[in-house]
């Protein structure tokens, strides 16, 4: 029994000291995972360090934290060279050949107090930045002098950014009162003030305020003794106060000024133009008028104050019959498509005979940034004179051709303008048709050739040529048929010269060349 009793007690002991060998693994196996190193850099004091794998953060100390603004970690790189840049002069050049130097030691800049210096070392491929205390002796806590110093140049910036701003910039509280205003402003304030008063607190205000429940103005005018000065003004709240601002606005004022007067002088020519004008923008929306389109189209003006499409405007025209009719809608249509893809391209223009009567010439151009604009013009009487000029040609060619005198009329220059059936059927030959150039010179050649040896055709191409006072005079000339030829030379109004012909009806047989059938002569 008592062998068993002891048996059993040694086995609950072993169990037991298993039990606590197991336990005191557990705890010295907890307390070694409970150990995690919060950064490569613990233990190295208040130190202000960072470690780049390029321009990868990789781990910082919390006074380098507190020098860079929110943001991921692939962007540190730039926040820390916008920190120290203005901090150390040169620090880009120098740390773009840090992989090559391996080791650089610079410090602050003479406005950086106290003063510190930065230890940059490129380490396997990494790069370290460690920025430390000038005097560490005079300065126990490096880290803070870091900080400091950054806020202080940080400061410094906006300081000199707020005292060269262009922009007026001022702070106004609950009363309308101004509580705060940067350089710019306080110098335009003492120009306004009055002769002998000082500028004091709080400042005068430059602008006034608006009316009760009118909006805030968005642009005001200050007059200096050099001249106005415009200003875009933009107010931001700013708990119990409003942050303002106003941008200076003379170039813009100045440009929309000579924009207006353009404009207002390009509205009185368009309304003194007998050509209606029509533009169109890029939506092919119409955009601008003048009234002569509404007299030309008879569109009401409200229809066109509208801005209607073009594809309205057109179908309107045809309903007032102020389009050329078609023979069927669907033609119709295509020639809208055809007159805006034409217009376009810059070559649509179109005579439109209208039922009416009247002819309008329509020319079509691009204008840019897609918009189209259409000119219509009234060429009616134009049309009714060229269609009175023609017939005045054929009748006085119908009176030439019933001349039984063979007539050849030459221009100042010695060109020929008209002729009769007469003289195609003396000289055989229709000048217009088988002479490529029907001068007074080829004329001649061609008069000598179907006539004997005579000296009549240089004097008639000397008189033709001639500019000074003339003398009508007369010639003989024989054909070679035996024909005698009376020949009249009389100068015309404006250089012109008229040559007659007058053939005998006695022939004389003679050998006859080969000719042309005779063609009558195209005025």
């Amino acid at each position: 029994m008592i062998t068993d009793w002891i048996s059993a007690l040694g086995l609950v002991l072993c169990s037991a000291l298993i039990a606590m060998a197991c336990l005191t693994f557990l705890l010295a196996w907890q307390s070694r995972q409970g150990r995690q190193v919060d950064s490569l850099f613990a233990g190295a004091g208040p130190a202000t360090a960072f470690l780049f794998d390029g321009k990868r953060l990789l781990d910082a100390t919390p006074q380098a934290h507190a020098l860079l603004a929110e943001g991921d970690e692939a962007g540190a790189w730039g926040r820390v060279l916008a920190r120290l840049g203005p901090m150390f002069p040169g620090l880009g050049a120098m740390l773009d050949s840090l992989q090559s130097t391996g080791d650089v030691v610079v410090t602050s800049g003479p406005a950086i107090e106290p003063p510190v210096v930065l230890h940059a070392e490129y380490l396997s491929g990494h790069t370290r930045l460690t920025v430390t205390d000038a005097n560490p002796a005079t300065h126990g806590d490096i880290g803070d002098s870091a900080v400091l110093a950054a806020l202080q140049q940080e400061v410094s910036l906006q300081r000199n950014v707020l005292l060269h701003a262009p922009a007026l910039m001022w702070s106004e509280n609950a009363q309308g009162a101004v509580t705060w205003a940067n350089h710019a402003y306080m110098i335009r304030a003492s120009e306004l003030l009055r002769e002998g008063e000082e500028l004091s607190w709080p400042l005068p205000r430059l602008f006034p305020k608006a009316e009760q429940g009118a909006p805030m103005p968005t642009r005001a005018k200050l007059q200096m003794q050099g001249g106005a000065e415009w200003f875009d003004l933009a107010r931001l709240p700013q708990g119990d106060e409003q942050l303002c601002y106003g941008v200076p606005a003379n170039s813009t004022v100045q440009a929309e000024t000579t924009l207006r007067e353009f404009m207002q002088t390009l509205t009185k020519t368009f309304a003194d133009l007998p050509i209606g004008l029509a533009i169109f923008d890029r939506t092919r929306v119409l955009q601008l008028f003048n009234p002569a389109l509404a007299d030309l189209t008879t569109l009401a003006p409200e229809f066109l104050i509208a801005h209607p499409s073009l594809s309205a405007v057109l179908d309107a025209l045809r309903a007032k019959a102020m389009l050329p009719e078609p023979k069927d809608y669907r033609s119709w249509r295509r020639q809208l498509t055809k007159v805006e893809e034409e217009a376009s391209h810059g070559v649509f223009e179109e005579t439109w005979s209208l039922p009416g009567g009247q002819t309008y010439r329509v020319i079509g151009r691009p204008h840019p940034n897609g918009a189209l604009a259409f000119m219509f013009e009234d060429i009616s009487s134009e049309m009714i004179r060229t269609r009175r000029y023609r017939a005045d040609l054929e009748l006085g060619q119908s009176v030439i051709d019933a001349v039984d005198e063979a007539v050849a009329v030459f221009s100042q220059g010695g060109q020929l303008v008209m002729s009769n059936l007469a003289y195609a059927e003396l000289w055989n030959h229709d000048p217009a048709v088988l002479l490529s150039d029907a001068g007074i010179a080829t004329l001649c050649a061609w008069w000598r050739d179907h006539t004997t040896p005579s000296l009549l055709w240089d004097d008639a191409l000397e008189f033709a040529s001639a500019i000074s006072d003339r003398t009508a005079w007369e010639g003989e000339a024989r054909l070679l048929d035996g024909r005698l030829l009376h020949c009249r030379f009389r100068p015309l109004t404006g250089g012109a010269t008229l040559i007659a012909f007058r053939s005998q009806q006695t022939e004389i047989t003679l050998p006859r060349p080969e000719i042309a059938v005779p063609h009558r002569l195209s005025a």
